[in-house]
């Protein structure tokens, strides 16, 4: 398959996982290459009606330490940044243009990670992102803040 047809294949179709322990939590399998590597990463709608993202800690997330790789923790900030603006950016085209990020804590195999944060600001070509990533299975421990600039694109031609 050459790029131009993976191009056309490789869209993301949201997915609603229907039982187990993700069950209600939804997620987009083929929708990113390297997050389907990465991940499974899921999200839903909190009772707050603020979006909450979530995985379950695996061996392959972990590093030689047995603690979760910090590029892991990046990675699924870089996913949540996009379920966290998902109405700033209404389907446009967007691409992450700066990402700041203070690792401030771990997770181990089997812990849950979760994400919330909020939508700082949302222009017309930009849109402003913080969060917080944290292990709900230490109560709550912080992992890792981040702040980030959405830029909304153009499909080139």
């Amino acid at each position: 398959m050459d790029g131009g047809d993976l191009e056309n294949n490789y869209t993301a179709k949201l997915a609603t996982v229907t039982e187990g322990e993700w069950a209600g939590w939804s997620w987009y399998p083929g929708g990113d290459p390297f997050e389907d590597l990465a991940g499974p990463f899921h999200f839903k709608t909190g009772d707050d009606g603020v979006p909450i993202c979530a995985f379950r800690a695996e061996m392959k997330h972990m590093n030689g330490g047995l603690f979760m790789h910090g590029g892991c923790v990046m990675s699924f900030a870089d996913f949540a940044l996009f379920v966290i603006a998902r109405e700033a950016i209404a389907g446009t085209p967007t691409v992450t243009a700066t990402f700041n990020a203070e690792l401030v804590g771990t997770a181990r195999i089997g812990d849950l990670v979760e994400c919330r944060g909020e939508v700082v600001k949302g222009g017309r070509s930009m849109v402003f992102v913080r969060g917080i990533i944290s292990n709900a299975s230490a109560g709550g421990e912080p992992m890792m803040s981040f702040s980030s600039v959405l830029k909304k694109t153009s499909v080139r031609t």
